[in-house]
């Protein structure tokens, strides 16, 4: 998986769950976003505005 701000591979654990979080969007698609995005943007609009 990739992250949708930084583009780069987001690790996973051994049961293939990332260490990221999803993001909903208004119409309700999610979205994968990195823990180092997560920490340049720390909310979630700030997340939506830069994807």
């Amino acid at each position: 998986m990739k992250c949708e701000i930084c583009k780069s591979k987001i690790q996973e654990n051994f049961l293939k769950k990332p260490f990221g979080t999803y993001i909903k969007d208004a119409k309700g698609k999610k979205h994968i976003v990195c823990s180092e995005c997560q920490k340049k943007f720390r909310t979630k609009e700030e997340i939506l505005a830069n994807l």
